[in-house]
């Protein structure tokens, strides 16, 4: 059960006065506007500015605890976050734990003006506030330690959680200074400490996260209860931008346990006593659908319609040189057209949300990727001010983006359900729910062209892409969209870095019914497919190595090269293979990161099995190499999965897919080796999370012509690809 937190206020009072303790806070500023805790100079009106947002607590018995702004969803952020803060105050690690930010702008991501989790932008965004925050509260102990001993803070140094006086041997631990430092001045310019000095960052340490977790004592939104809470879940249309016309609910509300049937602008909500009861009512609801304008949407129409739009020419957003001469002067082009399809986010913690709404005020727990959007829906919907709302973020059971929603879809539903049957709610989706009337990657269609000309050099590369824009609609489009063209449909291809000497790139933005959403690693997730399997078709025409071709061309982008060679070291190219066996490789940039990815394939009885992937990757300086590994091998297997067998299709404007029988992911029988390479860098760190998606099909789909002599060209990889 959820212990209901104290009143800001008295929230403060309550972790000074007993535990004695120092609290801090940091604001930068927010560029999109909206109100912030403002800086104070001392943690002497800390009732009017700090707690609770403090980005760390240190209480009396010198426990560390670092307020995280993120959602933990997995990543690993916890624990990265919190080694960034504990690294500069010369945090004892043993004694250093973490919990969830609460909803407010003071967390804000810098830069981006909302509290949010996404783009592989945590670490990227937080290393420095985080570490200024560290060494804030280290300067004010020091001082508090050098004012109680009539020393100067130059004489004194910090380790493991200890101020120490080395002149005069005296020490005390940060529990003892912590009242003391409390009313020390904030300084400003702290100083940072060189690489050479870290002692936790760069170091693989064990995930702060990891206990709670193994123990189940870790709260995911789905296992929040509060007293007198009621369960809720929805019939949703069964087509998108559907209404229900009628409602026959008399055979739901007379089962047992049901207590409300609520219509909603989104569909119609049974609430029971609990999920099993409130389901049950669901089944048996009588509902007359308007199927609205979509009901006539199929994949196989929307195929066919985007790869003739493929033929015609679109918005232009890159265009060096002149590819169509160098296309009619090419003594070989190549043409080849590439698709994949829509995809669901299908997370392992299905969408849920708890509210407790009461006359003037509203807490939420939700796993959210957005919590200053999720908090402003809540409040728009309850008719509260933003400031009533109290948004708690539980740990995630996976997001990959669907919980980063402009829409704030079940946290707009969850609310309204709670405003009509006034009581704590819980709304539960099913994982069916969510795959047929969830948001989806976008379904693209590339149409490619290469020139060859008559010194067997690669002369020309043209690019058409076919989709939906994801941006457009969201609050997020002045800034992405420019000029008609959403930049997240077009990333890692507009910015193809080979060098070619003419090269064009156009879009075609569809209007399509089907709501889409960013899903992990966004546009790279088409166009890093896309792009490194046709220059392998390049290469291969030209008769050349295509690892080697990629180095030839991509001399001017020494990053690129770095994790190329590491990967294909890793496998061993050009090395003699086991008979029926082939490798393939890939290398893209996304996120600020560098990523290449090899994988070795055999195709055994008709079916395709991955044995080994091998991945490097430059994300700049890490932060806890563990999690850099985990994050690869995740990705690799997610990655996989989505080659392999993910699919939303439609069919008279209803998805046929429904959960993991017919949504397929890769099974743990199918998980490859995977091995990760980390380039060591001094640059700024860079993203992780999303940046091992995008090679790993390429990598797998050109090892299979390595073997086989057959294109892969459109994903999922299909058996009839293979043994055509």
């Amino acid at each position: 059960m959820i212990s209901r937190p104290l009143p800001r206020r008295e929230f403060l009072r309550a972790s000074v006065a007993a535990g004695g303790g120092l609290l801090l806070a940091f604001a930068w500023p927010l560029p999109i506007g909206g109100k912030r805790a403002a800086a104070a100079g001392t943690v002497a009106d800390a009732a009017e500015v700090f707690a609770p947002n403090a980005f760390v607590r240190i209480a009396a018995d010198g426990a560390v605890t670092v307020i995280i702004n993120k959602a933990e969803m997995g990543q690993g952020v916890s624990t990265s976050l919190a080694m960034l803060l504990a690294e500069e105050l010369d945090a004892d690690w043993a004694r250093v734990g973490f919990e969830f930010a609460p909803a407010d702008l003071v967390y804000a991501h810098p830069g981006f003006g909302i509290q949010m989790t996404g783009g592989s932008s945590s670490i990227f965004g937080m290393s420095e506030p985080m570490r200024r925050a560290g060494a804030t509260a280290r300067a004010m102990l020091v001082a508090a330690a050098a004012k109680e001993w009539g020393a100067e803070a130059t004489e004194c140094r910090t380790e493991n959680g200890t101020v120490i006086h080395p002149p005069s041997g005296r020490s005390a631990s940060y529990g003892e200074l912590a009242t003391a430092a409390a009313g020390m001045p904030v300084p400003t310019g702290v100083l940072l400490k060189e690489p050479k000095d870290f002692r936790i960052l760069g170091r693989t340490k064990k995930r702060l996260d990891t206990p709670a977790k193994i123990r189940g004592t870790a709260i995911f939104g789905i296992d929040v209860t509060l007293p007198g809470m009621l369960v809720a879940v929805v019939a949703h249309p069964p087509t998108f931008g559907g209404k229900a016309r009628r409602v026959r609910s008399e055979s739901a509300r007379a089962l047992p346990g049901v207590k409300h049937v609520v219509e909603l602008p989104s569909g119609v909500a049974v609430v029971a006593t609990g999920f099993w009861e409130a389901k049950q009512g669901r089944d048996l609801l009588e509902i007359d659908w308007d199927l609205g304008p979509n009901a006539g949407i199929s994949t196989e129409a929307l195929r066919e319609e985007y790869r003739a739009l493929s033929r015609t020419p679109g918005s232009v957003v890159r265009r060096d040189g002149d590819v169509a001469a160098a296309i009619g002067a090419a003594s070989i082009a190549l043409e080849a057209d590439y698709e994949v399809p829509y995809l669901a986010h299908a997370p392992m913690e299905p969408l849920n949300c708890v509210v407790d709404l009461r006359d003037d005020r509203m807490e939420i727990w939700v796993g959210s990727q957005f919590q200053t959007i999720d908090q402003a829906a809540a409040a728009r919907v309850a008719g509260l001010d933003p400031s009533k709302v109290t948004l708690h973020t539980t740990f995630l059971g996976g997001g990959f983006g669907r919980r980063a929603n402009p829409a704030a879809d079940y946290i707009v539903e969850a609310v309204g359900i709670a405003k009509a049957v006034k009581a704590p709610v819980k709304m539960i989706w099913t994982r069916e729910d969510d795959t047929r009337g969830g948001y989806y990657r976008p379904i693209w269609h590339s149409r490619l062209a290469a020139a060859i000309d008559a010194k067997k050099q690669l002369a020309g590369w043209q690019h058409t892409i076919v989709g939906q824009s994801i941006i457009a609609g969201t609050p997020f489009a002045p800034f992405i969209i420019k000029d008609g063209i959403d930049g997240t449909s077009i990333e890692g291809g507009a910015d193809l870095p080979y060098s070619i000497p003419n090269v064009q790139v156009e879009l075609h933005t569809t209007q399509v019914g089907v709501p889409t959403l960013w899903w992990r690693s966004v546009g790279h997730s088409h166009t890093a497919f896309v792009t490194e399997c046709f220059f392998d078709e390049v290469a291969h025409s030209l008769g050349k190595d295509p690892y080697e071709l990629r180095r030839e061309l991509l001399a001017a982008h020494p990053r690129h090269c770095a994790v190329l060679d590491r990967a294909a070291a890793g496998i061993g190219w050009g090395e003699r293979r086991a008979p029926g066996r082939a490798v393939g490789i890939a290398v893209h940039h996304s996120f600020g990161s560098w990523v290449a990815h090899a994988a070795e394939v055999s195709i055994e009885a008709g079916s395709l099995r991955v044995h080994r992937v091998v991945a490097a990757i430059d994300c700049g300086r890490v932060v806890n190499p563990d999690s850099v590994v985990a994050q690869l091998e995740g990705a690799a297997g997610f990655a996989l999965g989505t080659a392999l067998y993910s699919e939303i299709t439609l069919k008279d404007g209803r998805v046929v897919e429904s959960n993991f029988h017919d949504y397929r992911m890769l099974r743990i029988q199918e998980m490859p080796v995977v091995e990760v390479h980390i380039i060591e860098s001094d640059a700024p760190s860079t993203g992780v999370g999303e940046p091992g998606v995008p090679t790993v099909a390429p990598a797998v789909a050109n090892a299979i012509f390595a073997l086989s002599k057959r294109r892969i060209r459109r994903l999922p990889i299909r058996s009839e690809d293979l043994n055509a």
